[in-house]
């Protein structure tokens, strides 16, 4: 099922509609959607190089918009639901000390999963559910999601079909690392300084 659903959106992507398309997959990736935007994202450029910085943009807005509804779901539907369920199994208080060491952390938090292949629904609703400050979210949101979305752009722009392999081979574990290498920087002139 999943790799059909693949495929179709892929599929989508040579449609005369396709940015549309780009725009609701990005939209409903960031709070339901299981497959990322770049399937999308990948060939539209590919197939006119010179709209790259539009469909980056639009893949943000609608990534960061759907984000901000997964906000909302964490936020209104974590009370009636997921809170409930705490309490009956006797979690409520290690949630609350999650919620406080995750707003801590939150703006990186929000920051890497926007900017990795980490599912970014799940950040968005745990921020919504902990009360990130919602200015937070989405400043790191569209700082992280504009990174990802236009660096990917304009590699295709700038190199065509060759990088295409690369960035569906090594996108994940290069943008990983390149987060961990800079939260590690940030920690360590933390504690050095």
């Amino acid at each position: 099922m999943l790799r059909s659903l693949y495929e179709r959106t892929l599929a989508a992507a040579g449609h005369r509609r396709a940015i549309w398309w780009l725009a609701l997959v990005s939209f409903i990736e960031s709070s339901i959607f299981p497959i990322p935007p770049d399937v999308i994202l990948i060939p539209m450029v590919l197939a006119n190089r010179d709209r790259w910085l539009r469909l980056a943009l639009v893949c943000t807005a609608a990534s960061v918009a759907g984000g901000m509804t997964g906000y909302a779901i964490g936020l209104f539907l974590f009370e009636s639901i997921g809170q409930a369920l705490l309490n009956f199994y006797g979690y409520a208080e290690k949630f609350a000390a999650f919620g406080e060491m995750y707003n801590e952390w939150g703006a990186w938090i929000v920051f890497g999963a926007g900017l990795t292949p980490f599912p970014y629904k799940v950040i968005t609703i745990a921020s919504g559910a902990t009360h990130l400050d919602l200015m937070v979210f989405f400043i790191a949101s569209v700082l992280a999601r504009g990174l990802r979305f236009l660096i990917v752009a304009a590699l295709l722009w700038k190199f065509g079909p060759a990088i295409r392999g690369f960035l569906e081979r090594h996108l994940g574990p290069v943008t990983f690392l390149f987060f961990v290498l800079l939260i590690g920087g940030f920690i360590a002139l933390k504690y050095l300084l």
